[in-house]
């Protein structure tokens, strides 16, 4: 190195100036760098405790836990970075505070909480008004993921093992962090659902995902404003999740296990891949549709509420609290929609939207001299 510095290499400065700019970075991003520690140091603390110490995790999988540890953390990261967008702080500010102030009649509170998840989440009905063939796409896409994830994590970080009975190896115990709460015989169909919901995860989203690949290959408004690193990418990144370990099974079920550990490389390349992707591409949107619920609750809260009059027509178009809190998040944006003198100044959002037309239209009818 100290030759490098003497012959007038840049690599020495560069490599200075990338390191103070990460740290000036950091420092400015504090929050989410501390929120992105704290849920990685969550998942390494499950992992931990989940599999007794270590006992029942399994070192095959340490590099699938590591980069579930890595993208935990860079999730929280980029979580914390979108939760103080004004928009966002909005909205899960309101959130919180209607789960607060529900704790007082619980009953409505929680069949509210669950209408709004069944519908933005497990139904996803709005999906469902705009098209039945997109509303399938997607439940096969979340759904498989959902399962898949539900099924990996566990067994990953150690929280779930099968173990044989002492002098019967036909029968397995299932444990749950180190607690017996059932069993089964390897002969039996709960066996072979058990050692098969991930292949049937696989076929699901692989069924999902050539259905979005048709859609966007085909559909000309998706082929107008789709690309590649932002559509396709995701999908291609599943694709290659899910073939990949089909494939696993497919070579120790009928090719003896040919093959079977550079597949199971592949496979451990593609899921690295897509748990990196998932942070900071299209993906992320899994973690922003928290933000449904509470826009959820907003919109009830809105409607039973005070509601926001046009300033010229004198109809009711909005809540109150509504008109209120886009007139906060717009100053903070840096957006002025006041008008009128200091003394009399009124603002924009006050006026709705059949009102702003017929502004835009007299406006321009003057300024052409009508």
């Amino acid at each position: 190195m100290s030759e490098l510095h003497k012959s007038g290499s840049p690599c020495g400065p560069l490599f200075a100036e990338l390191c103070h700019r990460y740290v000036l970075m950091a420092l400015k991003n504090l929050r989410a760098v501390i929120a992105g520690s704290f849920l990685g140091g969550i998942v390494l603390l499950g992992i931990v405790i989940g599999s007794l110490g270590g006992i029942h995790f399994d070192a095959e999988l340490t590099f699938y836990a590591i980069g579930s540890i890595l993208a935990a953390s860079a999730i929280g990261y980029r979580f914390a970075l979108w939760a103080e967008r004004p928009p966002t702080r909005r909205y899960l500010s309101r959130g919180y505070q209607f789960l607060r102030e529900g704790r007082q009649r619980p009953k409505k509170t929680i069949k509210r909480s669950l209408s709004i998840g069944t519908e933005k989440f497990v139904g996803q009905g709005f999906i469902r008004r705009r098209s039945i063939f997109r509303w399938i796409m997607h439940l096969c896409l979340s759904g498989g993921c959902t399962l898949a994830f539900a099924v990996t994590f566990p067994l990953v970080f150690g929280w779930v093992h099968f173990q044989p009975f002492l002098g019967d190896a036909t029968r397995y115990e299932v444990r749950v962090l180190g607690v017996a709460v059932d069993s089964f015989s390897v002969h039996s169909s709960k066996a072979w659902l058990m050692f098969n919901l991930l292949n049937i995860a696989g076929v699901i989203v692989v069924v999902g995902v050539v259905m979005a690949l048709y859609r966007r290959l085909t559909d000309p408004g998706e082929r107008a404003t789709q690309s590649f690193s932002e559509d396709f990418v995701p999908l291609l990144l599943i694709m290659a999740v899910a073939t990949t370990g089909l494939a696993l099974t497919v070579s120790y079920k009928w090719f003896g296990g040919d093959a079977h550990g550079i597949l199971a490389i592949i496979h451990l390349i593609c899921v690295l891949g897509l748990l990196f992707y998932i942070p900071f591409g299209k993906l992320f949107h899994m973690f922003q549709r928290i933000c449904s619920f509470c826009v959820g609750w907003y919109k009830q809260e809105g409607a039973a509420g005070i509601q926001a009059h046009c300033a010229r027509c004198s109809q009711p178009f909005a809540s109150r609290m509504h008109i209120d809190d886009l007139k906060v998040v717009l100053d903070q944006l840096g957006f002025d929609y006041r008008y009128g003198t200091d003394a009399e100044a009124g603002h924009y959002q006050e006026i709705c939207p059949a009102c702003r037309r017929r502004l835009i239209a007299l406006n321009q009818g003057q300024a052409i001299g009508r």
